[in-house]
């Protein structure tokens, strides 16, 4: 579809938005108008303000229509005399797909690259140009792979996709905004709505659905329509990418994307939640660089490497933006090999010059001023403090029932120590009764009240145990890159297991408590 056509289609889909919207606001003032002509006084005034609340989101999303929003996503701005190599490869690049370069390139730390363009009137006339590539891409794909991926996005700019999609991204989040005017809490209209007319709602969750719905039909249109163009978007993009870059680089570059995905998502899952909610960070530009690490963990590249032979296909849907990553690296690879002459022949990562402030720099833009002021700790450091935080919080539980009983020492080792010494004497399911319950739990006898209580017994003797060897024996959380943090004794000891196996024999029906008691020294 050329351009001119895609234009007017995204002109027509707007121009829709408008008469539907225009419709309805006709059809309420129609409505309150004939109320003040042939009904009394006060339903003609309970019509207009039903008719005033209906048309407000209406109204809200006609608003948005013009607003030119924020210009491009957040990020950090890195000019061309700090980074002379890669804004020659930006302008080698622009040059070659034959485009504009972009006026700025920002940095940011997502696992993307995108392009703005912020246009004027809704995207007619062209505008200033803004390139923003991830860091992760920078940190895990090779020269070759990182210039497709600018190709590609470079692409975007020569399809005129991004002066387009101010018209397209524009008329979406206004039809979406009226969607969710619809959809704002009842209760919360409702209080709004009562009023001197006998205190009662004027206003029912059914009319506004039933109000929402044309909207919702629209936008389910709307989307569908956009999005089957921003597909065919992507994959001319991909073929401009291949023409400029290689088949082969801009085939890998996608299948090494989706390994990145993967590997950052658990690199923020596993390793940055798991610091902040003890409220710690990594050093300073390990935030956003940190990943590099966990993609050079030997047993993890075994693990990408799969995921990087063997594509996940995903699941066509209308209103998906991009088509399935399997079926873009397909369709490339079916395109002929048409490397060009001046194609990089490293394979090393594009350098960025002075990294590590680079890094250090972009925490300051992706990082709320919460989080920056959060404690610092090197990686082994904060693995072993955020895994003692995270137990405790899982102990907590065990530890109240430990205190309702009485029997809280003070300490995790002695409240073990106190517990093993229940289990000894016949006392420990009347510590495990103060345990939290579920209401048939509560209702439980004997034996089914005993089994009911086991799973939360044993899982909050795991964890204090774990506390308690931190404690008494030394022990400690060890970072492992591809796996959970691991308990290790003195002397590289993994106790996870033995622990394991001690606190089952503690909390079986006849409790064996010498395995734990082992462990602590005690």
């Amino acid at each position: 579809m050329g351009t001119s056509l895609r234009a007017l289609r995204a002109l027509f889909l707007l121009a829709g938005f408008y008469v539907l919207a225009l419709v309805v606001l006709g059809v309420l003032t129609g409505a309150a108008a004939v109320a003040w002509f042939r009904a009394p006084l006060g339903s003609a005034l309970t019509v207009t303000v039903i008719a005033a609340l209906l048309g407000l989101p209406v109204v809200r999303g006609i608003g948005t229509l013009g607003a030119g929003g924020r210009d491009g996503a957040d990020g950090l701005p890195v000019t061309e005399a700090e980074q002379p190599e890669l804004w020659r490869a930006v302008r080698s690049l622009a040059e070659r797909t034959g485009t504009r370069a972009p006026d700025a390139v920002l940095l940011t730390g997502e696992v993307n690259a995108a392009v703005h363009e912020k246009t004027r009137l809704l995207g007619l006339l062209p505008g200033r140009r803004r390139l923003y590539l991830g860091v992760p891409l920078l940190i895990g794909l090779d020269e070759p792979q990182l210039r497709s991926v600018i190709a590609h996005e470079l692409g975007h700019y020569g399809n005129a996709d991004t002066r387009l999609a101010g018209i397209t991204l524009r008329g979406r989040d206004s039809v979406l905004r009226t969607v969710e005017g619809f959809r704002e809490p009842q209760r919360e209209r409702a209080q709004k709505t009562r009023s001197r007319f006998g205190h009662r709602q004027l206003l029912s969750p059914s009319l506004y659905r039933a109000m929402g719905r044309p909207f919702q039909a629209y936008a389910r249109f709307y989307l569908r329509a956009t999005h089957s163009v921003g597909r065919q978007q992507e994959l001319a993009a991909d073929r401009v990418a291949a023409q400029v870059a290689g088949r082969d680089a801009t085939a890998s570059a996608l299948r090494e994307i989706a390994v990145l995905e993967a590997a950052h998502d658990f690199y923020l899952g596993r390793y940055l939640a798991l610091g902040a909610r003890a409220g710690l960070l990594p050093p300073r530009g390990e935030v956003c660089g940190g990943v590099r690490r966990l993609l050079d963990d030997p047993e993890l590249r075994v693990v990408l490497a799969k995921l990087r032979e063997d594509p996940p296909p995903g699941e066509m849907s209308p209103y998906d933006s991009h088509p399935p990553v399997a079926e873009r690296v397909r369709l490339i690879e079916a395109l002929p090999d048409d490397v060009p002459a001046a194609a990089p022949t490293r394979s090393a990562p594009m350098p960025l010059r002075d990294a590590g402030r680079v890094l250090v720099e972009l925490e300051g833009v992706v990082l709320t001023p919460e989080a920056q002021a959060m404690e610092r700790a090197d990686w082994p450091d904060l693995t072993h403090r955020a895994a003692y935080a995270l137990t405790e919080t899982r102990a907590r539980p065990l530890r109240a029932a430990l205190a309702a009983a009485g029997l809280a020492p003070g300490g995790p080792a002695a409240e073990l120590t106190a517990l093993l010494d229940a289990a000894d004497s016949g006392r420990l399911w009347e510590v495990a009764g103060n345990l939290p319950k579920s209401p048939e739990a509560a209702r439980a006898t004997g034996r089914a009240a005993r089994e009911f209580l086991r799973p939360d017994l044993e899982h909050g003797m795991d964890h204090l145990a774990e506390l308690a060897v931190v404690e008494a024996a030394g022990a400690r959380w060890e970072l492992c890159w591809s796996a959970a943090p691991r308990l290790r004794l003195p002397g590289d000891r993994d106790v996870a297991e033995e622990l394991e196996a001690a606190v089952r024999a503690a909390v079986a029906d006849a409790p064996d408590t010498k395995p734990l008691r082992a462990l602590l020294g005690r």
